[in-house]
């Protein structure tokens, strides 16, 4: 048993008479005059020897020496990896055994269909901004097209409503209800109307009331904060929320309805932040569900069906 060799030479030495014992029957592997049976035989003897080999390494590792184990691929005359490379190996004559001859063909045969899908789908990677057709609308020519199927379709729609309507045919087609500007260039001026205030440049100057009561609230706040505390009690600012509140709805509102210009999609009420519950509102519903957890508990159903 290789675990009880306690000795690093004795393991060093024993390892290379199985090397020396791996590489003759290698050698005899490869002679063409055996028979089917002798070549498995030898095969077998060689995994045997690897794997005697291998618990000998481990046990040089454990003993301080050199580590021998490397898992190193076996590769075919292509550069591929070899199959039954990682457990039981072939050797020599034993890769032509009936059997595994076929075992070594599918390998090679899956990998070959692997590697015609990866190159099928391989084309279609890495390509342009042309692929995808985002330079179809630079010349304009694709634009115009869609424009003229556009005006098609409303003006038979327009006098398939007005034939259902039973209007008079008398009056001409209204155009398309078109923006002005393109899209593109709303969502542009949108994003910079409601993009975020810098706080290192200064504060553009004020038009309104609003934004006079904005300002006092937030400069009273400041100083509040910036109070000491006093005899390790904590001061609580008494800002009026009042005003700040009105200004700021009234800020979020305009900006609601500035966005809502650009975009007709969307009404000022969805753009409006939800609106959320005061610090009464919340400790009231969570003393109701603290009552009616304490009445649950002590009571059951019934007492809360009662209290309800």
């Amino acid at each position: 048993m290789a675990s009880s060799c306690k000795s690093l030479r004795e393991c060093e030495r024993w390892r290379g008479e199985i090397l020396r014992e791996i590489s003759r029957k290698v050698s005899k592997i490869q002679d063409a005059g055996l028979t089917d049976y002798e070549v498995r035989d030898l095969n077998d003897e060689i995994n045997r020897l690897l794997r005697e080999k291998r618990h000998w390494e481990n046990q040089i590792v454990a003993l301080g020496g050199a580590n021998y184990r490397r898992n190193v691929a076996m590769l075919d005359d292509d550069g591929k990896e070899v199959p039954g490379t990682k457990g039981y190996k072939y050797f020599g004559r034993a890769k032509e055994l009936p059997g595994v001859k076929e075992l070594f063909m599918s390998k090679k045969k899956e990998e070959d269909e692997e590697n015609k899908l990866h190159n099928y789908y391989k084309k279609f990677t890495n390509q342009g901004p042309g692929y995808f057709g985002d330079l179809d609308e630079l010349d304009g020519s694709l634009l115009e097209y869609e424009n003229r199927a556009e005006e098609e379709e409303w003006e038979d729609a327009y006098n398939h409503i007005r034939t259902v309507l039973g209007l008079s045919t008398d009056e001409p087609v209204p155009p398309i209800p078109r923006p002005v500007k393109p899209l593109s260039v709303l969502l542009t001026e949108a994003s910079q109307v409601g993009g975020p205030p810098d706080s290192k440049r200064k504060a553009p100057e004020s038009d309104g009331d609003g934004d006079v009561a904005m300002s006092a609230a937030d400069a009273s706040s400041t100083e509040v904060s910036k109070r000491p505390r006093k005899d390790g009690a904590h001061v609580q600012a008494s800002v009026p929320s009042t005003g700040a509140d009105t200004s700021t709805d009234a800020a979020m509102e305009a900006h609601a309805k500035r966005t809502a210009a650009y975009i007709p999609v969307l009404s000022p009420e969805i753009l409006m932040p939800p609106k959320m519950p005061s610090r009464e509102e919340m400790e009231k519903f969570l003393l109701e569900l603290r009552k009616k957890a304490l009445v649950e508990e002590y009571f059951g159903g019934e007492g809360a069906e009662e209290q309800g």
